[in-house]
């Protein structure tokens, strides 16, 4: 089946929530099952186009332009849950835009390549498990610059209406801590099979090399901010600093390097 349509449809319904979500417009900060059902549905289509590129060949296909399409989808799904709970506001319109523009990169980048030794289930579960934890951290990433973003315009008079219909600085940290504690329990899991992995498959530990410093890294950095949280009670910018850290450290372990090879070099 060709695919092409249905991308088109996902990116355009995606971006019409993004409309009618918008922070300060529209259905922002209506409540209401209705309004916290309507995410969902280009997600059930965005989820379905992932697993026909990702999940129907021999292997795990996986790519820069996939992966950041995984990520969006992941986002969608974590915040359509948190709707129930937390006033999100304006920002499900946020997100419906971001998963709009990735579905669309997705659309236009479909060529990745199969990933080494992924038709094995045990590796396979490696893989999501690893994509998942990295989907949270970006996840965090991005909630880490809207506190920065809310804790500026905070003690303004007129602070910016794109702020003013965010959910409050204290529902976003909350969320923070949620994504980077079970993203911080994937990561960890990650890790431990990425090492046994690499000795069954090809006969020594985990190389040293920049993906294995980077994500050790990060894995010291983000269990530091949540150490910091439960004895010193960090939060606010501390919080913030620490987080977009550990993200970069990720980003260089993984998604920067994804990005030179395909996209700036050309090569899988």
């Amino acid at each position: 089946m060709a695919l092409a349509p249905l991308f088109l449809i996902c990116v355009i319904a995606y971006l019409v929530l993004a409309v009618l979500y918008w922070p300060g417009y529209g259905m922002c900060c209506k409540k209401g099952g209705a309004t916290r059902l309507l995410p969902l549905l280009p997600f059930v289509l965005h989820a379905y186009l992932l697993y026909e590129d990702v999940l129907t060949g021999p292997g795990i296909a996986l790519g820069f332009a996939v992966s950041l399409s995984a990520i969006a989808a992941l986002t969608v799904l974590v915040h359509a849950i948190a709707a129930w709970r937390y006033p999100l506001g304006g920002l499900v319109g946020l997100v419906m835009a971001f998963a709009g523009v990735m579905v669309g990169l997705h659309g236009i980048m479909r060529d990745a390549a199969t990933v080494p030794h992924s038709d094995m289930p045990a590796f396979g579960a490696h893989l999501v498990m690893a994509l998942t934890a990295y989907s949270l951290f970006t996840i965090a990433a991005l909630h880490a610059l809207l506190m920065a973003a809310v804790e500026k315009h905070l003690h303004k008079p007129v602070p910016p209406r794109l702020v003013t219909a965010l959910p409050p600085l204290l529902t976003l940290e909350r969320l923070l801590f949620n994504l980077i504690g079970v993203g911080f329990v994937l990561l960890t899991l990650t890790l431990v099979s990425g090492g046994i992995f690499a000795e069954e498959l090809f006969g020594r530990p985990l190389p040293f090399n920049h993906k294995t410093v980077f994500g050790f890294t990060s894995w010291l950095v983000f269990g530091g901010l949540l150490i910091g949280r439960r004895v010193y009670g960090w939060r606010g910018r501390t919080a913030i600093y620490w987080t977009l850290a550990g993200f970069v450290f990720l980003l260089l372990a993984y998604v920067g390097v994804k990005f030179v090879l395909e996209v700036i070099l050309g090569r899988s």
